[in-house]
């Protein structure tokens, strides 16, 4: 097995490629030990000491390190761990897969522009994002205020912020008028 990575904008993330599906559809974000309990894969990147962050999508495993790790002293025993797991043949998670969209739901009088929001999310920017290790998901829609949820290598990417305001926001703002700013939440 070669496992192929990439770097991202972030700094403290890594894209690993295992040349194989991770999750066939949607996308797991799993931002501490805890919640890593759910992932047999999950829960043998994080007994690595020094990760603190990972992310699973259709065919990558994003990893985030703690800012005193080196890459040079963790990358290996990465690269073992998602070896060791593929080769176990053990589910990438237990139970059910995720929801492919990720998106909270949303309805009411505004729901028309939330599905216009979904779905400009879903063509434009989420396959972007996902190319540097990460996934942008609709959080909610109040007053011209649209709220998003930055995981993998966008959560905590130095330039997550440029890319909400310049990017994001400017396509929103200009596909659907009803949009004046967006934001970034916690999960």
């Amino acid at each position: 097995m070669f496992i192929q990575t990439e770097s991202t904008p972030n700094p403290a993330t890594l894209k690993f490629l295992p040349g194989e599906t991770v999750l066939g559809t949607g996308t797991a974000d799993l931002p501490d030990a805890e919640s890593a309990q759910k992932s047999p894969l999950g829960r043998r990147i994080f007994a690595i000491e020094g990760v603190t962050g990972v992310f699973l999508g259709s065919d990558f495993v994003t990893v985030t390190k703690a800012a005193e790790v080196d890459w040079t002293h963790i990358k290996p025993a990465i690269l073992g761990a998602i070896m060791d797991h593929f080769q176990s043949g053990q589910p990438v998670l237990d139970g059910p897969a995720p929801a492919a969209s990720g998106h909270a739901a949303h309805d009411g009088a505004d729901a028309a522009i939330v599905e216009q929001i979904k779905e400009l999310l879903d063509t434009r920017v989420r396959p972007a994002v996902a190319q540097d290790g990460g996934d942008i998901t609709f959080h909610g829609f109040e007053r011209g205020v649209v709220y998003l949820h930055m995981q993998g290598a966008c959560a905590g990417c130095p330039s997550s912020t440029l890319t909400l305001k310049m990017g994001i926001e400017n396509l929103l703002r200009h596909y659907i008028p009803e949009v004046t700013e967006v934001r970034p939440v916690a999960a």
